[in-house]
């Protein structure tokens, strides 16, 4: 491949012109003229269509129905939001006009959907019996609160899901916290091959109107972290604030305890970032569109009828028998686009019964008979999938640090990155001051740690409440 078409610099390099040149031209996404605004190409909404596949198939067997509400928010219902959750002050985009009319009152386009679904709720919801409900809608949200935009990772419209659930008990919003949580780690981690660390956010970092917040952390291997998918326990702050209630068995009026959650696209810049090398993408076969490509060498009659019935016998199969490139162009060019698996089909091969197949992920070739190559295709894609997420694990686990006092994780945050294991207090106060000095945050506080007891705060002389981690990040 030229050096026009191909990637001109290394990942650990200058990691976010190497993001840039991957995702663009690799033909994942490109730039629109709305500035922080991209276009979804085939091949990443193909993969996008796949992640929204697993993850409804897996809400609609705990119980979530879908439904859609509409884009605009009339301005009114989004004050009504602001006014009682302080730093719920979304920088919107706003519809003024219709044609050549002015509107009698501005419309939000959606950067959340609480304030238009919830004023629904509130004359869904009458009785016990109303409840639980449990809906989720599949859309698009813009947010223009930001200057520097990077594409999938921090856009100004992106795509998502966002469930809004209404409970009687705080024990039924609790069940569900651990099933939707469960859902997002499993298909990020068995689809993606995208390890994360589940856990509950600092008071600090909880959404604007909850009562807590819950994340899975994401390790890139630049050493910083980013937030996976998210679930909050909003309590009854907005069933109050939008008058949503019921009469109770008893007859009596209550607010129902409500939960929000939500997986978006960022997931697939997590992806690129994770799996990524210096040769563009790396695509797990299990969202890949295209699981993999045959390579015809040469332009025999003989070789193009090979290639089409090896084709066809495997499942995502895409066959390229273009005679304007050379072989050695098509390979760098799938390598590019991440297909994982790669057949080469020549003369050679063919008199001596060999089919070379090449991985994506290791670079590894293959040589198989015509006979097995169905057998051996299902067993590489596996071990692809598999691989790739065993390797994101591993750097996973091997960047995460202990550090016991304040100088610790500053030497670890300068020598290493990656998520520093560091008891503390629960203080705000505390947390602020090493965010502003280090620019390292506390991600969640992981549910995988007891307690520390008998830890000091590694900042102050207070007893510490949590093991946290605390990264910088994305």
């Amino acid at each position: 491949m030229s050096e026009e078409l191909g990637i001109t610099v290394k990942k650990k390099d200058n990691t976010s012109e190497w993001y840039t040149q991957t995702i663009i031209k690799s033909g994942f996404v490109d730039y629109s003229k709305v500035s922080g605004c991209i276009v979804f190409k085939p091949l990443s909404y193909a993969i996008w269509e796949k992640l929204r596949e697993e993850v409804d198939k897996r809400f609609k067997e705990i119980g979530l129905k879908n439904v859609y509400f509409p884009l605009f928010i009339p301005e009114k219902l989004l004050k009504k939001e602001g006014e009682h959750f302080e730093g719920f002050t979304p920088e919107v985009a706003w519809v003024t006009h219709a044609g050549k009319s002015k509107l009698s009152e501005r419309l939000a386009v959606r950067p959340t959907s609480e304030t238009i679904m919830y004023d629904s709720y509130s004359k869904w919801i009458r009785s016990w019996r109303d409840l639980p409900l449990r809906l989720n809608q599949w859309c698009s949200v813009v947010r223009w609160e930001f200057k520097h935009p990077t594409p999938l990772l921090r856009s100004r419209e992106f795509l998502w899901n966002e469930g809004h659930c209404a409970y009687e008990t705080m024990e039924e919003l609790m069940k569900d916290k651990e099933d939707v949580l469960r859902i997002y780690q499993e298909v990020t981690e068995e689809y993606l091959a995208l390890p994360g660390i589940p856990g509950k956010k600092s008071k600090k970092e909880t959404f604007a109107g909850a009562v807590a917040s819950y994340s899975i952390e994401h390790l890139l291997t630049d050493g910083k972290a980013i937030q996976g998918p998210d679930y909050h326990n909003d309590g009854d702050n907005f069933s109050k604030v939008f008058d949503i209630t019921y009469l109770d068995k008893e007859g009596e009026k209550q607010y129902p305890v409500q939960s929000t959650f939500a997986i978006t696209t960022r997931e697939l810049g997590v992806m690129i970032l994770m799996h990524g090398d210096d040769k563009g993408l790396i695509i797990p076969p299990k969202v890949a569109p295209i699981k993999v490509v045959v390579i015809q060498i040469g332009n025999d009659e003989e070789i193009h009828e090979k290639s089409k019935e090896i084709c066809s016998k495997l499942e995502g199969c895409k066959l390229d028998n273009r005679e304007e490139y050379t072989p050695g162009w098509k390979f760098n060019e799938w390598e590019l686009k991440g297909v994982p698996l790669r057949i080469e089909i020549g003369k050679k091969g063919l008199e001596s019964d060999k089919l070379t197949l090449v991985r994506r992920d290791t670079g590894e070739k293959i040589e198989v008979s015509e006979s097995e190559i169905e057998e051996k295709v299902e067993e590489l894609l596996r071990s692809i999938q598999d691989n790739l997420f065993k390797k994101a694990k591993k750097y996973l686990e091997d960047n995460i640090r202990d550090a016991e006092n304040y100088e610790k994780l500053k030497e670890v945050l300068s020598k290493h990155g990656g998520f520093i294991k560091s008891p503390w207090c629960g203080e705000t106060f505390c947390e602020e001051q090493i965010k502003e000095e280090t620019g390292a945050k506390i991600t969640n506080i992981p549910f995988r740690y007891q307690k520390p007891e008998g830890k000091k705060c590694l900042l102050c002389d207070k007893k510490a409440k949590y093991y946290v981690h605390f990264a910088k990040s994305y």
